[in-house]
């Protein structure tokens, strides 16, 4: 047991479910001994509370940081924001700044809103689109944050959430009278979702344009097309896929543009901002209702993004993680045919993930973050690529991951049992409640 874990046993008892984000939670990955706390971080190395240094093939603090950890020339532009000052009675100008830039990026869009967190953003957008249509009902495809709109679709008689990333999600403390003003409908299932328009009064329809899977049968545009047809405005939710396979939103790979869309994660490389640009003739009803915040006007979350996308630009580093990510991708397959395991892989490249087809899959992924770790890895089932991410750090990784994957393989020809292997407690697959 090292200082991270003794800690994390203190914050459990300090703070309702041990972390402020379920996705870092140790339990996720590698119950009671995952190094829980980092002492410091650069480029795709972390260093846990007792100065282990550690290569991060994992999920690169949730694809925050796909220029790598501590960009030098990010860092020194928000440095110097620190000395010049965060906070004043004025706002920044780099609020403006950055709004131009997001109109530029994309030309589609008039206006721009700025917040902190991918479910502030979301939030924003959902309450900008139900002011400009006028209407409550809300129509959802994929993951949209933790908020009281969002959560409310499993007020609507079962799990219905549980297809679009997290299964177990209760809306304890979420009103129940908001039942059926939130309808989740399936990726690339239109009938599925023209019969939730048809059937409901939906003033808004807010989807990710691409989670682990493309578009098939040209559903983005039949989606883009009903919505014209029906009065609807359309969101793209982009704070997981932007910048991550063009220079802005996925959207721009499939032609198909919405009303509004909101980016985060990538665009701060780990500093907080995120963005909700849309239509002047959307946006504007943003002045017909209450949208306001204090940390929305400091200095750091603007500075930051804008010098993110100039590196980003410069560097063209959606296309360094693509390639990264196709690399990991055929590395992952290649070592499950190599041990003659059957995995199934998903996601786009720069957020690949993959599963074994074993009833065992969960006890299989403890024991890769167990044994990496003991070879100096963050590792999982799953990676965010960072154009920090070299072939030295591949084939470090590559070599360690080949004896694990001999270990599952001998214990799926029942030459070996997985519960003999692990150590600890198998790893969370979804929301629990922590003891």
């Amino acid at each position: 047991m090292g200082t991270g874990q003794d800690l994390y046993k203190k914050a459990k008892k300090l703070i309702p479910g041990g972390t402020m984000l379920l996705s870092k939670r140790p339990e996720m990955f590698l119950p009671d001994f995952w190094p829980s706390y980092f002492s410091r971080a650069k480029g795709c190395r972390v260093w846990d509370l007792d100065g282990r240094e550690l290569i991060d093939m994992c999920i690169m603090g949730i694809g925050t940081n796909t220029l790598g950890y501590g960009n030098d020339e990010v860092d020194a532009a928000v440095m110097e924001t620190v000395k010049k000052g965060n906070m004043s009675t004025l706002s920044c100008p780099e609020e403006v700044y950055l709004a131009e830039r997001l109109v530029e990026i994309n030309p589609w869009a008039d206006m721009v809103r700025l917040a902190r967190s991918g479910g502030e953003a979301n939030s924003i957008a959902i309450r900008i689109a139900r002011a400009a249509s006028g209407k409550d009902k809300v129509a959802i495809c994929g993951y949209h944050g933790w908020h009281d709109w969002y959560l409310s679709a499993n007020h609507n008689g079962t799990d219905d959430l549980s297809g679009h990333l997290l299964p177990g999600l209760n809306p304890k403390g979420v009103p129940k009278n908001l039942k059926d003003t939130v309808y989740p409908f399936h990726y690339n299932n239109y009938e599925e979702l023209l019969s939730i328009v048809e059937n409901n009064d939906i003033g808004v329809i807010k989807m990710e344009v691409v989670r682990n899977f493309g578009p098939e049968d040209n559903f983005l545009q039949k989606v883009r097309d009903l919505a014209t047809d029906k009065n609807i405005v359309l969101i793209f939710d982009e704070c997981t896929s932007g910048f991550r396979e063009t220079f802005g939103g996925i959207y721009k790979k499939y032609g198909v543009e919405p009303d509004m869309a909101m980016f985060g994660k990538t665009i701060g490389n780990g500093y907080a901002l995120t963005a909700v640009v849309g239509k002047k003739s959307v946006m504007e009803a943003a002045q017909t209702t209450f949208i306001s915040s204090t940390f929305w006007t400091e200095r750091i979350g603007p500075t930051a993004a804008l010098a993110t996308l100039k590196v980003m630009e410069r560097v063209k580093s959606w296309e360094t993680i693509t390639t990264i990510g196709k690399k990991m991708q055929s590395g992952w397959q290649e070592l499950a045919d190599t041990h003659n395991l059957s995995i199934s892989l998903a996601g786009i490249p720069a957020l690949i993930t993959y599963s074994f087809d074993s009833e065992n899959a969960l006890a299989y992924k403890t024991l890769i973050a167990q044994e990496m770790l003991k070879k100096g890895f963050l590792a999982s089932t799953n990676f965010y690529a960072c154009t920090e991410h070299t072939d030295k750090e591949f084939e470090l990784y590559f070599n360690a991951l080949d004896e694990v994957f001999k270990s599952i393989s001998k214990c799926e020809r029942g030459s070996d049992n997985i519960n003999d292997l692990l150590q600890g407690p198998i790893c969370h697959s979804g929301f629990k409640r922590l003891n």
